[in-house]
């Protein structure tokens, strides 16, 4: 009988342990590209070679200005969809979270996540001597991120106002 109660329990922790790994590895892990993009390895310099040859292949008779101007617009929209993906991870992790204070305001708690993110990560940049941190490129990560959470909360806020009776 004793037996049975252990290996419900040991079954149980396993469940709510894979449980999180599920909710949170896939958020930690974004954090962690983000980490690795901060440094010099996603600098413009390094970036913008891979992304000249890529768009010279496309439209050969490209200017040097308006490569600058792409590529400036893919950075800037690298920096959008990275924190708004990083606004769904996080979303994602909460509103499923074992934690009731981050199960009730999940949204809230994941815009905080995203902010703290972006200034630390345009913080740290500025100590890079590759890099620059600007207040600009993080109200960007922060308008990506509040864009995710405001599309998933209206898409949520449709399905659920289907699924109730009139």
């Amino acid at each position: 009988m004793y037996e049975q109660a252990d290996d419900r329990l040991s079954t149980q922790s396993y469940n709510r342990l894979g449980l999180r790994l599920w909710r949170y590895v896939p958020l930690l892990f974004w954090v962690g590209v983000i980490i690795f993009g901060s440094g010099d390895n996603v600098s413009s310099a390094k970036t913008s070679r891979y992304l000249a040859v890529v768009v010279r292949f496309l439209t050969p008779g490209i200017s040097d200005e308006c490569l600058s101007v792409v590529n400036v617009a893919v950075r800037k929209t690298g920096h959008f969809t990275v924190y708004a993906t990083l606004a769904l991870l996080a979303a994602r992790a909460f509103l499923t979270s074992s934690k009731s204070g981050l199960r009730r305001r999940p949204f809230f708690a994941a815009f905080v996540l995203v902010a703290v993110c972006a200034v630390s990560d345009e913080y740290h940049q500025a100590s890079v001597p590759s890099r620059t941190g600007t207040i600009y490129d993080s109200l960007l990560d922060i308008a990506g991120g509040a864009f995710a959470l405001a599309a998933v909360w209206l898409i949520r806020r449709r399905l659920h106002g289907r699924a109730s009776p009139k």
